[in-house]
């Protein structure tokens, strides 16, 4: 017997039924196949209301579909890798062109040398760059890089992230840390983002014992308190320590040169992805010659084993970067994120605060990397709250985790958006009212993607497919 979403409060008008028994049907399997349902814990369907996680078929700029043929307008696009849209032409045709004249070699392709070529001229302090397939790989080859090049041990990550790699050094300081060795662990300390004399009574007490400080120059959320960058590096320099700026979100999306350029520090490595290759596996790892060159063959010293893979520098992904840096350098795509992100926000939040809800649903952080909170009825942040917000605009239309735009969102993607939020509030409107959303949910909320067990999300039987209708059931 199949499951309903009950919604006490819908109107008459509400959005038509939406199937999805493909969707889940496929879900189920992948759950059989895949552990976890996915290849990412983020895009995991413990992160969507139970049986509203969309199994997608294809996607076309902003939009994407699913396999019972649903459409939607998609948000954080490729976990905020896609900034210029699905199926980009101009990248498409260029990594089509490129792997047509093969994908991997047994010697350097000029691919490799074009491709650093170029993303030397962009970003600053980038005098070296090493190319790989996805960011963890590329922070924790930072980090190896500044164990080498100081002799020490210890690595300061700033615990106001929420990620810097898959590797032990990092996860085994998450809630998801089984398997990970204590003596690894150990190894990793933390600081607080804009707390400079904090940190820096941190570097005292281990002097001479952190390699290095691994941070985002900014975040959705942060901007850097004035002088703060500056006085890091100012104390890494005292100090001895490597200082590494993870753009992986910052890179191609605050500027083309990431957020170094922007606040005008230069860190000694940094470490990029996403949106380099619009959606095509491509990462980076750039710096100061005198760092990079442990790993190559320029140097007395002891050499580091960095970033030697063989998928590293395959023609698909490189071509990927170097047709997305054309188009960076033709139009200012930063500027058309943050422009698609404002005009966002305001519609939102006009709605938002018409219909009296301005203190449970809110919109915050950097225009081009914004993100919605929902809050209950004492005003604190809530999983079930996220959850019902998460369905209602799935109903009508929006897949979003966040508010993440890309240059390939149109005003009527927009506009739809904001009518898509108009028509979510009443239900959760009448939740605020019944204090719970427990009569309008299908399933347990959704659940933080790094926890320490399966629960609430753990899968106790095979999921059925799901009709949702609109109205009262």
């Amino acid at each position: 017997m199949s499951q309903q979403v009950r919604f006490d409060a819908g109107a008459a008008d509400g959005p038509p039924d939406q199937r999805l028994e493909r969707s889940v049907a496929a879900q189920a399997r992948l759950h059989e196949l895949v552990p976890g349902g996915a290849h990412t814990y983020a895009r995991a369907s413990d992160q969507y209301p139970e049986g509203l996680a969309p199994v997608l078929a294809r996607g076309a700029g902003a939009h994407v579909w699913d396999v019972d043929g649903n459409e939607y307008v998609e948000y954080g696009m490729g976990l905020r890798s896609v900034t210029l849209g699905h199926g980009y032409r101009p990248v498409v045709d260029a990594v089509t062109t490129a792997i047509a004249d093969g994908v991997s070699f047994s010697r350097p392709s000029r691919w490799e040398l074009d491709a650093a070529e170029a993303f030397c001229a962009q970003v600053p302090g980038a005098e070296m760059v090493k190319f790989a397939k996805n960011g963890s790989d590329a922070t924790t080859a930072a980090v190896r890089l500044a164990r080498a090049a100081t002799g020490r041990d210890l690595v300061a990550v700033c615990t106001d992230h929420p990620f810097f790699s898959t590797d032990d050094w990092f996860i085994g300081t998450t809630a998801m840390d089984a398997g990970i060795p204590r003596g690894i662990t150990d190894l990793t300390v933390g600081f607080r983002y804009g707390d400079l004399a904090g940190t820096a009574e941190l570097l005292a007490a281990h002097r001479g014992e952190v390699a290095a400080l691994v941070l985002e120059a900014a975040t959705a959320h942060q901007e850097p308190p004035p002088g703060y960058l500056e006085g890091l590096r100012a104390l890494c320099d005292r100090e001895g320590v490597v200082l590494v700026f993870d753009e992986i979100i910052t890179g191609m999306r605050w500027s083309s040169g990431g957020a170094q350029a922007v606040y005008g520090v230069t860190p000694d490595l940094s470490t990029w992805g996403k949106a380099m290759g619009n959606g095509f596996a491509v990462s980076a790892l750039a710096g100061r010659r005198e760092l990079m060159e442990l790993g190559g063959l320029a140097t007395d010293e002891r050499r580091v084993f960095l970033l030697s893979t063989t998928h590293g520098a395959e023609t698909a992904g490189l071509a990927a970067w170097l047709a997305v840096h054309r188009e960076y350098g033709a139009l200012d795509v930063p500027a058309v994120l943050a422009e698609r992100g404002r005009r966002l926000r305001a519609g939102v939040e006009q709605v938002v605060g018409a219909a009296g809800l301005a203190d449970h649903v809110t919109v915050s952080g950097h225009p081009a990397c914004l993100v919605f909170g929902t809050r209950d009825g004492s005003g604190a942040p809530s999983q079930p709250f996220r959850t019902l917000f998460l369905a209602e605009l799935l109903r009508r239309g929006v897949l979003a985790q966040s508010f993440v735009v890309s240059a390939a969102h149109t005003d009527t993607d927009l506009d739809r958006t904001v009518d898509a939020v108009a028509g979510a509030l009443p239900t959760y409107a009448a939740a605020l009212d019944a204090g719970s959303t427990d009569k309008f949910l299908v399933g347990p909320p959704v659940a933080p993607a790094l926890r320490e067990r399966a629960a609430p999300r753990r899968l106790r039987h095979r999921p059925e497919p799901v009709r949702h209708h609109g109205g009262a059931r």
